[in-house]
């Protein structure tokens, strides 16, 4: 048996979708579903009762989730722990930024970094949120901003923002318009690799509201998806207040206005693992986050 195995179980336990977990794991599903029945046959039990529509963990499945855990945590916790026992008094620590993360977030985080620069060193480390919190838990980073929702159990979850968002549309074809409604428009949805959990979920609620023709894209960024909207040709979703870090994506003809049937907002969190923060090598770094973060939004 290998780590991986356990890593794939996990995953699919979580998820209780092959699909969804292969998403989340970065692979296929017919080779994580061949992991996961090479693990059984080791294990000489089945771990999941399958059907075509339904996944579900046996009792021996929901036996070995926790044990499951448990081992990826310790072998997780490696990395922090050779750290704190080797390194020096003051040390480096990395911090994850998803993009387009609200400045007053940023400067939340420079504050943090000045509040414990006599102990921490904090650096900043871009990604998307599923690959940073994927780094938080096996030790690469301290803490990590996420857009939320984020499911992990060795993981403590702060909320510290949401943010109002609204339809990205052509602007000579809204001319005068100060809002939108969920008619006759053309979804502009961006690559799913930078798609975080949330953006899912709202994807989904298009759908359910009648928003079926979708311009899907792919091999390209957040300006890709610009250039559809500023030709003319679709509608995407994104922040709606001025000082979001997302307006600097947005080229001419384009404008952000808010929906008038549909309320959708983006929530970020501050995550850690909890085992370093009780009692743990970060545990300093992690009570002033929680103090800056909490402070009330001052506009």
């Amino acid at each position: 048996m290998e780590l991986l195995h356990l890593r794939y179980f996990v995953a699919v336990a979580e998820e209780l979708n092959f699909s969804a977990a292969a998403r989340k794991l970065h692979m296929a599903a017919s080779p994580l579903s061949q992991r996961i029945k090479d693990l059984e046959h080791e294990l000489g039990r089945p771990l999941f009762d399958r059907s075509t529509h339904h996944v579900a963990l046996t009792d021996a499945g929901a036996a070995l989730l926790p044990i499951a855990r448990d081992v990826l945590d310790r072998v997780g916790s490696i990395r922090w722990r050779l750290d704190q026992a080797t390194t020096p008094d003051r040390v480096t620590v990395l911090v994850g930024m998803p993009a387009g993360i609200h400045p007053v977030l940023r400067e939340r985080l420079t504050a943090l970094a000045e509040r414990v620069a006599g102990r921490f060193e904090v650096k900043r480390w871009p990604g998307t949120t599923s690959d940073l919190v994927a780094a938080v838990k096996d030790g690469r980073l301290a803490l990590t901003l996420a857009r939320l929702p984020v499911q992990e159990a060795s993981l403590d979850v702060l909320h510290v923002m949401t943010e109002r968002l609204g339809a990205v549309v052509p602007a000579d074809q809204f001319d005068g318009k100060n809002s939108v409604k969920l008619t006759d428009l053309a979804y502009a949805r961006s690559p799913e690799e930078m798609m975080p959990a949330y953006f899912e979920q709202l994807d989904r609620q298009l759908h359910e509201l009648g928003i079926k023709k979708r311009i899907q894209l792919s091999n390209t960024g957040y300006q890709g998806t610009s250039e559809i909207v500023s030709s003319g040709l679709g509608f995407s979703v994104s922040m709606l207040d001025e000082d979001s870090a997302m307006r600097g994506y947005r080229l001419e003809n384009m404008t952000v206005l808010p929906f008038e049937d549909f309320r959708a907002q983006l929530d970020t969190g501050l995550l850690w693992r909890r085992d370093r923060a009780d009692g743990g090598d970060i545990e300093e770094l992690v009570e002033a986050a929680k103090q800056i973060f909490t402070e009330p939004i001052v506009k």
